[in-house]
């Protein structure tokens, strides 16, 4: 399985700042990835930064 070149915490930060709303494809194009890469790691990671409260 190919290595991803981006890890775990670089990945989280982009799904935060999605959350606190900027837009994907901004996030996309600063990453270089496509869009369709950001929704597979937000079904991925979805809630894995978010503490219980």
């Amino acid at each position: 399985m190919k290595k991803s070149k981006f890890t775990e915490g670089q990945i989280i930060k982009a799904l935060k700042e999605n959350e606190e709303g900027r837009k994907v494809g901004d996030i996309s194009c600063e990453m270089g990835i496509d869009t369709s890469t950001f929704y597979y790691w937000r079904k991925k990671y979805g809630g894995a930064w978010r503490l219980p409260t």
